[in-house]
């Protein structure tokens, strides 16, 4: 058990004595409790780019991968994935987007993908207001669907969460982001879709429960008996799906301008997106300006290519003192 707060160390200590687990305490708490582990897998489900360090520690001890911390693929997927291949390392999607990708794909060869689809819920602005510059972070906060922390819900939001999603898709499908594509689906049941050469579409539906693709990514290639409901089509009545509006989300499209410039821009991007929400949670910018501050952090970062942790740490950096 693991947390970077010092101040924490009594309160982790004790319920580690109580499940007879080891008490780690401080910033690289979590590295040195991979570090010390003999577990076959490691579930990263950290916020921001908190996961990079112990998931790179994770592939170089050779244990698969759990993954749902979205940063740890945008922040370094060429890094991560070139050393998951060297070392024999699957990575194992967390995210309900992620694994139904993962389970549509189970069987088929790689060179029969076409496309990817991932569906967004749309958050809580998806129909208004018109004018989100006043949206409060209580309004940001409230999302129809899933029950997510503070800086996952405000991604949402933004649709910026749904951006990181094409870029991990980028990187744990080996998929070109000119085939993946994002539809608003507002009902949370069709979790995503792939599309195959031969037309052929296959999707994953269940209800909107994190549990799922929780359980499937711990028990993969099995599949364990649950207690929660199946879905019943009938009872849900109709499925809905539509485009995202590009105005009413920016940050959709500054995912493209990150991707399509490459390097360590998508760490950049990453970083900034965490100060941003960062900031408007705590008062200091409007919900609006979370996008204006990623865009002015792409337009004004240094290039250079982001093919080590020493270069994405860089370009973290410098995105935490010019912002």
């Amino acid at each position: 058990m693991a947390v970077a707060a010092r101040s924490s160390r009594d309160k982790l200590e004790e319920l580690a004595r109580e499940f007879g687990a080891k008490a780690y305490c401080g910033e690289d708490a979590a590295v040195r409790a991979v570090e010390e582990s003999e577990a076959d897998v490691c579930l990263v489900a950290t916020v921001g780019m908190s996961g990079l360090k112990p998931t790179i520690v994770a592939i170089e001890k050779g244990m698969d991968v759990a993954l749902a911390t979205k940063e740890v693929m945008v922040m370094a997927g060429e890094l991560v994935t070139r050393l998951a291949k060297a070392k024999g390392v699957r990575f194992l999607p967390v995210d309900s987007e992620h694994s139904a990708i993962f389970q549509c794909l189970q069987g088929s060869p790689r060179e029969s993908v076409a496309s990817i689809t991932l569906t967004a819920s749309g958050g809580p602005f998806l129909d208004g207001p018109a004018d989100l510059s006043s949206v409060t972070p209580a309004q940001a906060l409230d999302h129809p669907r899933w029950k997510m922390g503070p800086k996952v819900t405000i991604d949402s939001a933004t649709m910026m969460n749904k951006g990181f999603e094409v870029i991990e898709a980028r990187w744990l499908f080996d998929m070109p982001y000119d085939n993946i594509d994002v539809v608003v689906h507002p009902e949370s049941i069709v979790h995503s879709m792939v599309t195959f050469s031969d037309g052929a579409t296959l999707a994953q539906l269940s209800p909107p429960d994190m549990r799922v693709a929780v359980q499937y990514a711990l028990t993969w290639p099995s599949r364990l008996p649950s207690e929660r409901a199946a879905l019943d089509l009938v009872a849900l009545g109709g499925l809905s799906f539509r485009r995202p509006d590009p105005k009413r989300f920016p940050c959709l499209g500054l995912v493209k301008e990150a991707l399509a410039a490459g390097g360590c821009a998508p760490a950049v991007l990453a970083v900034a997106d965490e100060m941003a929400v960062s900031r408007f949670l705590r008062g200091e910018i409007g919900f609006t300006d979370i996008a204006k501050t990623v865009e002015r952090a792409l337009a004004t970062m240094p290039g250079g290519p982001c093919d080590s942790l020493d270069a994405v740490s860089a370009a973290a950096e410098w995105a935490l003192k010019s912002l």
